[in-house]
């Protein structure tokens, strides 16, 4: 059924740069916007940035704003998550999701662990 495989993240250092890549399938992808979501250790999950069905408009949280990019390929279902200028804070797993969420079920998927530490 729904799955949301997300893969990219690592360990880096503070400055540098990842690539997140969300692969999605079981559902009409182009129909809904994409978000990302960032949970640090002992942290709530949060949403910190998303882009619309046709990808024409995005949003971030201030903490992420000119540092971080997101982008979709509609004809592969995927959703990316250019980070870049890493720093600490950004430490923790980031999870994919649709925006509305899936009725149905709460799906979520791995998520891919990001390390940012010297």
């Amino acid at each position: 059924q729904v799955q949301l495989v997300e893969s990219g993240g690592g360990l880096e250092q503070p400055g540098g740069s990842l690539k997140l890549s969300c692969a999605a399938s079981g559902f009409a992808f182009s129909n809904y916007g994409l978000g990302w979501y960032h949970q640090a250790p002992g942290k709530e999950r949060e949403l910190v940035t998303f882009i619309t069905s046709s990808g024409g408009k995005v949003n971030y949280v201030d903490s992420v704003k000119g540092r971080f990019t997101i982008s979709r390929d509609n004809g592969k279902n995927m959703v990316y998550l250019q980070m870049n200028s890493l720093k600490p804070e950004d430490t923790g797993v980031y999870y994919c999701n649709t925006i509305p969420r899936l009725p149905g079920a709460d799906y979520w998927g791995q998520g891919t662990q990001v390390t940012v530490s010297s």
